[in-house]
């Protein structure tokens, strides 16, 4: 979700900055869109950054066909006296 959002920035942000001729009073349409393109691409890295460290944490277990799965081994101490 945070990818699809930070292109939409940059994709609003170019075409307010390439794209809208229209001069509004008190809004420089150029300056928001390069705002917005700044934005969204700190968001995209930001985005790509966090999805990166998360495929990263993925771990994998291979179990083969006639083998015993390896678990959790508790080890526990009898008491002697």
């Amino acid at each position: 979700m945070p990818t699809g959002v930070s292109i939409f920035l940059i994709a609003v942000g170019a075409i307010l900055y390439f794209a809208v001729t229209k001069v509004v009073t008190g809004v420089n349409l150029g300056a928001a869109g390069v705002v917005l393109m700044i934005i969204g691409a700190l968001g995209l890295i930001v985005s790509l950054v966090m999805l990166g460290t998360a495929r990263a944490r993925v771990q994998h277990t291979t179990v083969v066909q006639g083998t015993i799965p390896a678990t959790a081994t508790t080890v526990t101490q009898e008491e002697t006296r």
